[in-house]
């Protein structure tokens, strides 16, 4: 007998529904995330940088208040030069009732997806692992590449949270 996960349920029950996502561009590839997500898109601000953090954490900044950790994709995928300047843009996010910053060479437009127009993800050829991908959308003659966003940032591969986590119990 198969037995069904919530979150296979909550798929199911979403099969022809519109999706809308952010896309934004690393490197030369277009891809997409939840725009349900997305809390925020700014411009690159100095960070304070966090000792022994992997290249790819670029450090925290204060947002209103909170203190949210910036990941450069770009840096983490190796996709494309990581530049700084009044061009680079940041994506503030809400993960797990968290803020968490993506810088990204671009951001380009808002899609409406339904289900049945997403393709399982290619296990081989992009920079993301596929286990990081919802799928590939086919959009004006091209293919976005639609991330799992909060999979991708929770993971232990960026160990943001697992950090986050080890300074808060250290400072108590």
């Amino acid at each position: 007998m198969n037995t069904v996960s919530s979150q296979d349920a909550a798929l199911a029950a979403t099969v022809g529904a519109n999706k809308e996502y952010l896309t934004f561009m690393l490197g030369e590839e277009q891809y997409g995330l939840a725009i349900i997500q997305v809390k925020e898109i700014r411009g690159y601000e100095p960070v304070t940088k966090i000792a022994n953090a992997p290249d790819f954490i670029k450090g925290v900044i204060n947002l209103r208040g909170d203190i949210v950790p910036i990941v450069d994709l770009r840096v983490k995928f190796n996709v494309s030069e990581a530049t700084y300047n009044e061009f680079t843009i940041v994506i503030m996010l809400n993960v797990q009732d968290r803020i968490v910053g993506i810088v990204v060479d671009s951001v380009s437009d808002v899609i409406n997806v339904t289900e049945d127009e997403i393709h399982p993800p290619p296990e081989f050829g992009v920079a993301f692992d596929s286990r990081y991908l919802d799928g590939l959308a086919s959009v004006d003659d091209g293919l976005v590449i639609l991330v799992n966003i909060e999979r991708l940032i929770t993971s232990r591969e960026i160990g943001i949270f697992d950090s986050m986590n080890q300074q808060n119990e250290g400072s108590v």
